[in-house]
């Protein structure tokens, strides 16, 4: 299916809630899967997808205008729209305690303090060449009031030390990647590192370069968005996340059932939320497991030892996902990509989300396994993290999110900086 752009036509800045805002909630949308998302059967092993989901609100972003209402889009008319409730940076680090005062109902159309922080520097890993990426996060920032990218604080890094060719799909990724890692850790310095193809070859080569990277600046994280079909051979490239002082994050997946690298030992496993808005005022209500995250035991990782606190529900077998945060599109982030915004999801959301928070939290952790120990330990001391115990995942909806850790959101969403 051929992406749309969500804004583009008319602006929505002017709708106000009330009549126009009920049309939005009623007529609802779709959720449209890019084609990088899908994994074909030939690429199990060999090519990674990316972990995205785009909502269109149904006929576009302009159908609740009235007709006397509509004009073309100028400069100054972006996100957020009133009615249109999806995450910003200050709604998302209101809902996650990530400031200072935390406004009751965290509204998007409302609240402007953003998250704050950041140290040393947060590799985002993607494929292919993104030909806009520091103009589109200018934007961003800007738009949402979060410090500007500047060539010292922001770097685009081709691994293989040649411009990879563009793919647009990808593109939306690495702005999603880069966009919401700097939102939630703005003092770090990101580098893009753009892998030559999806082949996991390509991005090995990349992870070598971030380790390189990160390791010249005293340690950080890395986020990977992508992944793929876990398979028999994956336990040999665990050691790729094996760096000192770098802690790993990847997506646990937008279907059922469990994707590597988010299934490697070495890697903190990011499962999805959806984020529940009150439909009339449009204050956060309360955070569920996304029916479509991905998560379970699995095939070939053996249980690490941070999880034998859970061995009773994971046995034998790695579990995932260990946290999670918001991925379900209809719940989305706004993220900006070559002159359009777009309302995205998927646990491409939560994994640089995640690692922006972690950076944030300026603990820097000596290993993954470290900081999933400090993670797991803290979590069953009740700190750190919201237990997300409604809604369900997995094949047949047969997760379910409950008490304590589960094959949905793992020991659950982040609340502030503490035990991260």
């Amino acid at each position: 299916m051929k992406l749309r752009p969500l804004a583009g036509a008319v602006a929505l800045g002017g709708l106000a809630a009330g009549g126009a805002y009920g049309q939005v909630a009623s007529r609802g949308g779709e959720v449209v899967i890019p084609e990088s998302s899908i994994e074909k059967a030939e690429h199990i092993g060999i090519r990674a997808h990316t972990n995205l989901k785009m909502f269109a609100p149904r006929g576009g972003m302009d159908y609740a205008r009235p007709p006397s209402l509509s004009r073309e889009i100028g400069p100054q008319e972006s996100p957020p729209y009133a009615g249109y409730n999806y995450e910003t940076p200050a709604s998302l680090g209101c809902v996650y305690k990530l400031v200072s005062s935390p406004v009751p109902g965290c509204n998007p159309n409302t609240v402007t303090a953003n998250p704050s922080g950041g140290a040393r520097a947060i590799a985002i890993i993607d494929a292919y060449h993104y030909p806009t990426a520091m103009q589109d996060l200018q934007v961003f920032s800007a738009q949402f009031g979060l410090p500007a990218p500047t060539s010292a604080n922001f770097q685009v890094v081709y691994a293989s030390g040649r411009q990879p060719p563009v793919n647009t799909l990808w593109n939306i990724e690495a702005a999603l990647d880069i966009e919401w890692a700097h939102a939630m850790a703005p003092k770090a310095k990101i580098y893009l590192v753009e892998a030559a193809s999806n082949n996991y070859v390509d991005l090995f080569q990349a992870i070598s370069v971030a380790n390189s990277l990160l390791k010249s600046a005293g340690g950080g994280e890395v986020s990977m968005s992508w992944g793929g079909s876990e398979f028999s051979s994956e336990t040999f490239y665990d050691r790729y996340f094996t760096q000192p002082g770098v802690v790993y994050f990847a997506s646990a997946g937008d279907s059922p059932g469990v994707i590597w690298p988010s299934a490697s030992p070495n890697v903190v496993s990011v499962g999805g939320t959806s984020i529940s808005r009150n439909p009339t005022s449009g204050d956060f209500q309360q955070e569920l497991a996304w029916q479509s995250g991905g998560g379970g035991p699995s095939l070939y990782e053996t249980r690490p030892s941070y999880q034998n606190v859970i061995s009773a529900i994971v046995q034998t077998r790695r579990g995932t996902p260990d946290i999670a945060a918001v991925a379900d599109p209809s719940t989305g982030v706004w993220v900006y990509n070559a002159a359009n915004w777009y309302v995205v999801g998927g646990t491409s959301v939560a994994a640089p989300v995640w690692a922006g928070i972690v950076n944030s939290a300026n603990s820097f952790s000596a290993t993954s396994p470290t900081e999933l120990a400090a993670v797991y330990t803290n979590a069953s001391n009740g700190s750190g993290l919201a237990d997300i115990q409604h809604g369900s995942c997995g094949p047949n909806q047969g997760f379910l999110a409950v008490t304590g850790w589960d094959f949905c959101t793992g020991f659950g969403s982040p609340v502030g900086k503490a035990g991260k």
